[in-house]
């Protein structure tokens, strides 16, 4: 299912919806998991560790992709935004959203995936919310993304509608 974004928060400048470099930030403090409380920390640095993105992928049931393609689609992807928490001075990812983009008008996000252990608890609003926010501080007007028909009403509820203008998506698969 395809998705559409297109509001714009014109209560905020471009420089107060931009930071101006890629930081760690406080996102949760004291998060109760498994008898342990713990921070929980949003980044848009492109500094994901592969195989601990893999096993998130792999936590949820998605199909395995080979480490070296998943590399490329990172370095090729427009924003990268992540969860992670701290435990040991080891950061230990739990969630996770790319978007491409055209760099002008277009975003396309990719790969949203929260932890099991950590859902319905709002992060993946949170994640969505930053990822959102991120590509309009670049002036990218419509944002698009594709959901399984599971977690319909999740995107919904974040403002995405289903495909507003009737346009339909076609796809091309190899044979």
């Amino acid at each position: 299912m395809e998705f559409f974004f297109n509001q714009i928060n014109k209560n905020k400048t471009y420089s107060e919806n931009m930071r101006t470099k890629e930081e760690d930030v406080l996102l949760i403090k004291n998060l109760k998991n498994r008898d342990k409380y713990i921070d929980i920390y949003i980044s848009t640095k492109n500094n994901i560790n592969l195989n601990e993105l893999e096993q998130l992928c792999d936590a949820v049931g998605w199909v395995k992709r080979p480490l070296r393609k998943v590399q490329i689609a990172l370095e090729n992807s427009f924003i990268v935004t992540y969860l992670f928490y701290k435990y040991q001075d080891q950061k230990h990812l739990i969630g996770f959203a790319r978007a491409t983009s055209d760099n002008s008008f277009n975003a396309t996000i990719w790969d949203v995936v929260i932890h099991p252990e950590f859902q319905r608890q709002g992060l993946g609003k949170a994640l969505m919310e930053e990822l959102i926010k991120k590509l309009r501080s670049q002036d990218i007007s419509t944002i698009t993304l594709f959901a399984d028909p599971e977690v319909l009403n999740f995107y919904k509820n974040l403002g995405l509608t289903i495909d507003p203008d009737g346009i339909k998506g076609m796809f091309w698969y190899p044979l």
